[in-house]
């Protein structure tokens, strides 16, 4: 619980800190738009990888408790890992768009 708490205090600094990055100081600017894109397709894909594995553990799972359901169940997880997919290539567009 204090490793969290500290986490949330060290996130508050940082997101309070924020004014600074705005302020101008007559020198040339510095674009954080490449790192946050960075950030955001490491979280999309993280999420996306979390997701296919529970996802691929559920459907093993039902497969073992009824094995006479496999085209069913494997037709469905083939369809969902495709959707869960497509999230990290959106993203991946998204940040091709965004960044120059």
């Amino acid at each position: 619980m204090k490793k969290l708490q500290y986490m949330f205090m060290a996130l508050a600094a940082m997101f309070l800190a924020t004014p600074l990055f705005a302020q101008s100081t007559g020198g040339s600017s510095i674009n954080l738009v490449p790192i946050g894109a960075g950030i955001g397709m490491a979280i999309a894909a993280g999420l996306c990888g979390l997701g296919q594995g529970k996802a691929t553990a559920s459907a093993t799972e039902a497969l073992a408790r009824n094995p006479g359901a496999r085209a069913g169940i494997q037709l469905l997880l083939v369809l969902g890992l495709a959707f869960i997919e497509s999230l990290t290539l959106f993203t991946l567009v998204i940040i091709f768009a965004k960044v120059n």
